[in-house]
Order: structure tokens, then sequence, then C-alpha cells
């Protein structure tokens, strides 16, 4: 995430749940071999200065190897991070093929493995973010959530759609209820959450502790506040004005400029202008 973006997020009353709207850090551990490498990395975290504006701080890791997982979370820990987090949903093929993201859903013994490792190496709160299953033949999301909690994790996320499913189709709330019902650590979902009534849907159907947003940020940055509004008042807060749209969009272009340069900063730019252009069509910027 830019740091624009996450300034942007946070003053649109970003605290619902644990949110996904591409994480503070996306940690990788892929390759990593031998302590050199392993300082090199950890000076990149370390270069994450703005993190610490932000209200909440969660580090993601991808992974498959207990011991480089856990070794670098310790290395990590001293960090300004509330939350390490692990990914067990992401359904990128590059990403799945290292044995990663939600390739894991395949292997609960190495689940266990890889969040025993990290709980037993630092103090801070480990959680696991997951899928439904793998594919239909592997729906085991309740499993999998019993494993993380045995091992000592402090929540668990979980997306109601299958790897094979990526995100098409209804995400299955379903799902959801069943993980929350088996286990007694929070449960966040996540999943087709759009608007303040589907998160309200979303808590009454599954009994979640929390919601996870992603695609439905993308575009809408006031979401978040929206959902506070809706369940304080029980009223539907109104679209953001022209003037309001502008000045986020504004605002968020000059601090990717200040962040990362003109020419990169722009560069970065049209992918959420596309987004708020698609997800509130009357607003002309």
């Amino acid at each position: 995430m830019s740091r624009g973006l996450g300034d942007v997020y946070k003053r649109q009353g970003e605290f619902i749940g644990i949110r996904e709207m591409r994480k503070h850090v996306a940690w990788y551990t892929k390759g990593l071999k031998g302590s050199a490498k392993l300082r090199e990395e950890i000076n990149r975290v370390e270069s994450y200065q703005e993190l610490e504006e932000l209200l909440f701080q969660r580090l993601q890791f991808f992974g498959s190897d207990p011991k480089i997982m856990s070794e670098m979370a310790k290395r990590v820990e001293e960090r300004p991070f509330d939350i390490m987090d692990i990914n067990m949903g992401c359904p990128v093929p590059k990403v799945v093929r290292n044995g990663e993201g939600s390739a894991l859903m395949k292997n609960p013994k190495l689940v266990y493995e890889i969040v025993s490792a990290m709980v037993k190496a630092i103090d801070k709160p480990v959680t696991v973010k997951i899928r439904k299953g793998f594919d239909d033949s592997c729906i085991n999301a309740v499993e999998i959530a019993k494993i993380v909690e045995e091992a000592g994790a402090a929540a668990v996320a979980v997306h109601g759609r299958t790897r094979e499913q990526y995100y098409s189709g209804q995400a299955d709330w379903d799902i959801i209820r069943q993980v929350k019902e088996a286990v007694s650590i929070p449960v966040i979902g996540n999943g087709d959450v759009v608007d303040a009534a589907s998160a309200e849907a979303l808590v009454e159907q599954t009994g979640c502790d929390g919601i996870m947003i992603g695609r439905g940020a993308e575009g809408n940055p006031w979401i978040f506040k929206q959902i506070l509004h809706y369940r304080e008042t029980g009223e539907t807060l109104a679209k953001p004005t022209q003037h309001e749209v502008k000045e986020m969009m504004l605002r968020h272009a000059r601090m990717q400029v200040e962040y990362k340069g003109e020419t990169m900063g722009m560069r970065e730019m049209r992918k959420p202008v596309s987004y708020t252009h698609l997800t509130l069509p009357t607003i002309r910027l």
C-alpha cells in the first residue's frame, strides 16, 4: 500500500475489523537464504517509516518454510506492527506454485508447523487468512481454522471462496458461519462486502467478530465511514460529493508524488482513479 492511499483510508474511518486492501506490507520469504539476505530484507521493512503514522499496523507474511518465517517474524518484531499475519488465502499462480498462499490449504500439517513456529517465536499476536478451501474437492476451512487455533493463532480471517474461484461467483458466507461455530478465537468474515448493508448482512448471517474488506474499498475509501455510520445510526450515509472526491484524489496524488516522485507517483494513480470512476460513475474528476 502506498503512503498516500494508507492515509486516505485512515482518514475515511478505517477501523472495521482487519482490513485487507493491499496490506500495509506484503512480506515474501521465498528464496531467503543466509543471514546476509535476511538482513537485507529486514532493512526493507525498516524503510517503511510511514507505518508509524497509521492507526493499525499489520505485517503480512507469505511463505511455506516454518523456520524462515518464524525467524523473520522474530527479527522484525520490534518494529511498530500490532499483528503478524500469515496469508494462506492468496490465489495468485506464482504464489501457489511456490506452495504458499492458498496452496497451504492442501497441507494441514504444514499449516500447523508454520503457525506454531511463528507463535512460539514472538510475543505479538499471530493471525491467519484462509479461504473456503483450495477447490471443490478440498473444502476444509473449518479443519484449517481448528488447526490454526490449536497452533496458537489469535484470530482467523475467512474468505468465502475457494482458490479455484479466485474472486468469481458469490462468496459462501455459510462457511464463515461454520468456522465461527467451530472455533473460539475471533473470526473475521471476508467476501462480497461492498457497502454498509452487505457488511451488516455478513455479521448477521455468520456471527463473525469482524469484517475484512478488499475489493469493496477499491474506488470507495468512504466504505469504512459508511459502515461505521450505519452501525451507529442504522442510516445509510450519503455518497461523497464531487468536491469530496476531487479533494481526496488530489490529496492522494500529492502524497504519491511526494513519496515516489512525479513519474512513478502519477503512474500509480491511474488505477485508484479508474476504480473511483467505476464505483462512483456520476462523479466527474
